[in-house]
């Protein structure tokens, strides 16, 4: 598995810090100017501006099928 920066809508993703339950598993679920992912733990979701999101983002585990 290679370490991709890109990512798309729907993609499983891994954070640097993992989510307060322990979780480190994200799906992206909005993308704009602000992104919103979910944690896949226990479905809380997070929306955070794109930039903050690239610093954060550790890498991408799985890639939606188009």
């Amino acid at each position: 598995m290679t370490v991709d920066k890109t990512f798309q809508l729907y993609d499983i993703v891994e954070m640097k810090k993992p989510h307060p339950c322990g979780e480190n598993r994200w799906q992206i679920i909005r993308m704009g100017a602000d992104i919103r992912i979910k944690c896949q733990g226990c479905g809380h979701s997070v929306m955070m501006p794109r930039s903050e999101f690239k610093r954060k983002l550790k890498k991408v585990i799985a890639q939606q099928e188009e």
